[in-house]
């Protein structure tokens, strides 16, 4: 049935195919196509119009024209099971809709990977780099724009967050604080590069989430902050443990009803930023293979977060996203 299931977003339309981080190799192009020919190996990313104001001023992730480039009305590309040569169903979502064994795709989308990748099982492990990897590396790199002097706190430890997490620790940021309140993710956020971990499901008797980062950020507060989780009551801890001249970075997709109550003096006087982003503020052909060559470094260890998965056990797949026993499953079809 199609329609708008309770409680979801305005974007979340049904039926349709979803799927935002896809690799593959190529089939078919489109007549004037020349990022990629038949059989190349290729990253998928979001759409962009690269035309209007804010993509030719290098912006492309906030593109003019991105929600209805990669969340609204879409042509029908799939056919429904009992009539597959008779496409009815919407298939572009954020340019892709990668959740099927074959994708049309904008040629905006795709990032040519002949000269990234060495395998097809490669290929496969570096799909989320298009999405949700580049969303939280991008974040501290280019939309916080972090330095060695930094200290981050990043809020929420999933893909996105421990990506930005490995972003922080590229930039050398002298301080990476991670928040979340699954032990094995704040394990895994250790590992990438955090100096602290906070559980906020346990912190100390008579202590707030804003005491305890505080505490791991020279008491003042961090300097960046990047939420990731779009809870409102972490939104609003954020601005408040912020530290005098921070910038909060909102990634994560608050309720469609949630609004942002800012102390207008309060937050001039201790000239505080709150910074919306997309993407990563990125620009995928330039990003991805930047994000692939710390990779080979040894300075990008995103493998640790991924997880190859036959299409088929999506539903296993969803079951050890949320549980947080895998942080990345990537489902492949052979």
């Amino acid at each position: 049935m199609g329609g708008l299931p309770n409680g979801a977003a305005p974007i979340a339309f049904y039926p349709r195919v979803l799927g935002h981080e896809g690799s593959g190799y190529v089939r078919e192009v489109g007549s004037g196509v020349t990022v990629a020919k038949v059989g190349d190996p290729v990253l998928l990313s979001f759409a962009f119009c690269n035309s209007c104001e804010v993509c030719t001023s290098g912006h492309h992730s906030h593109c003019n024209g991105f929600n209805d480039l990669n969340f609204g009305p879409q042509p029908p590309v799939f056919g429904a099971k009992d009539d597959p040569s008779n496409p009815t169903i919407p298939g572009a979502f954020f340019g892709q809709s990668s959740f099927a064994s074959l994708s049309i795709v904008r040629e905006c989308s795709i990032v040519n990977a002949t000269s990234l990748v060495s395998s097809k099982e490669e290929l496969q492990l570096l799909a989320p780099l298009g999405c949700g990897v580049q969303t939280g590396t991008g974040t501290v790199i280019n939309a916080a724009q972090a330095t060695s002097a930094d200290t981050v706190c990043v809020l929420g430890l999933g893909g996105v967050g421990l990506s930005a997490i490995m972003g922080a620790k590229i930039q050398n940021a002298k301080t990476i604080i991670g928040v979340d309140r699954v032990a094995s993710r704040m394990a895994l956020a250790k590992k990438l590069g955090a100096t602290h971990v906070i559980d906020s499901s346990n912190l100390p008797e008579g202590k707030t989430l804003a005491d305890a980062v505080r505490e791991a950020s020279d008491g003042l507060g961090p300097t960046i902050t990047v939420d990731t989780t779009g809870v409102p009551a972490l939104i609003n801890a954020a601005v408040a443990f912020a530290r005098n001249r921070g910038k909060i970075v909102q990634v994560g997709s608050a309720p469609f009803d949630f609004k942002l109550e800012i102390p207008v003096f309060e937050f001039m006087v201790r000239g505080l930023q709150y910074i919306g982003a997309v993407e990563g503020q990125a620009h995928p052909p330039d990003f991805v293979p930047k994000m692939v060559q710390w990779r080979r470094e040894g300075k990008f260890p995103v493998d640790d977060m991924m997880k190859l998965m036959p299409a088929e056990e999506f539903e296993k797949a969803l079951h050890e996203m949320h549980e947080g026993t895998t942080i990345k499953p990537i489902l492949c079809w052979s």
